[in-house]
């Protein structure tokens, strides 16, 4: 099992790893809308998180070797599923080769924020 660190996207908040990367697969962790430069929450709108979370799993993604167009499958934790639509239009710009996805309302995120996704992907 091989760890990916990466400084552009968030530090880990607990004690788990950015991803882990085993038999030709990349599991990232969940990202929440960390900025990594300032390593603080600054979006505040559900289209600006998402952005913020997809370009920390962008990064994640290739300092492991792979990228979103190799993503196989996303959770997605929403705060409030009426932000379904609008952070489907931001995913969809990024995860444009339509994973498997499962996406859920959450009662709370750390940070409270307002979306957390997680990606399953080849290398």
């Amino acid at each position: 099992m091989e760890k990916i660190y990466t400084k552009n996207a968030p530090d880990a908040i607990g004690p788990y790893s950015q991803a882990v990367v085993v038999n030709g697969l990349v599991f990232a962790s969940g990202q929440i809308a960390i900025n990594p430069a300032s390593g603080n929450v600054e979006a505040t709108t559900i289209e600006a998180q998402t952005e913020q979370v997809c370009t920390n799993l962008k990064n994640v993604l290739e300092a492991s070797g792979s990228s979103l167009e190799k993503a196989v499958k996303t959770v997605c934790f929403l705060k409030d599923m009426n932000d379904f639509a609008a952070f489907n239009a931001v995913y969809g710009k990024y995860f444009t080769e339509k994973p498997a996805r499962s996406c859920v309302a959450v009662k709370q995120l750390p940070k409270d924020v307002l979306v957390e996704v997680e990606v399953i992907a080849e290398v």
